[in-house]
């Protein structure tokens, strides 16, 4: 708490205010890109340890998003992070709702080709996706189905680490324009 409130000021002025800065400036031009409403959101600094074993007060990381409010049951985000490693840029849906998920294993067995075009696309272009969150496919599914992988997924998140020395405003909205099927996607689900 001491280190903190002796570098509050340098968070504030070398962090903070930036940060505020590129999120109300991206804005407007994620909602022109995507059509969707864009409510931009900074994360705080400080960490809830109530039920961690790590309690470390604070992050060692910015993190700020952009919710689309693309009008259906959930909301997918654009994302930026800066940490002591890595600058990371994103697009996606962190977890299914309970519905939802239902609808995207629904749709997968629909429309798995699509899905897996759009996907696979993003992957040519150099977007990784998280790892799926269940080592086996869901039942009713096989085992064998052509969209295991994706089955397996209760989130969809495709993120690029990019260099330090980017521009993050043009790396956030070149994510926008690359995403853009993806999130045409999630529209479909959502």
């Amino acid at each position: 708490r001491e280190w903190w409130q002796a570098n509050k000021s340098t968070y504030d002025t070398k962090l903070k205010a930036p940060a505020l800065a590129l999120l109300e400036t991206l804005a407007p031009r994620i909602e022109a890109e995507t059509g969707h409403a864009a409510k931009p959101k900074l994360f705080r600094p400080h960490r809830d340890v109530r039920f961690s074993k790590d309690k470390t007060p604070y992050q060692t990381h910015l993190h700020m998003l952009w919710s689309l409010d693309a009008g259906g049951r959930q909301d997918p985000v654009i994302f930026f992070g800066i940490d002591p490693e890595t600058v990371t840029v994103g697009i996606g849906v962190m977890q299914f709702d309970k519905a939802v998920l239902a609808d995207w294993r629904r749709l997968l067995d629909l429309e798995g080709d699509r899905f897996d075009a759009v996907l696979s696309g993003a992957e040519a272009q150099g977007w990784s996706m998280w790892e799926p969150e269940l080592k086996r496919v869901p039942s009713p599914h096989p085992a064998d189905h052509p969209q295991a992988t994706h089955l397996r997924r209760k989130s969809l998140v495709l993120h690029r680490h990019i260099s330090p020395d980017s521009d993050p405003e043009a790396a956030i909205m070149t994510a926008t324009t690359e995403l853009k099927p993806v999130l045409g996607l999630l529209d479909s689900v959502l």
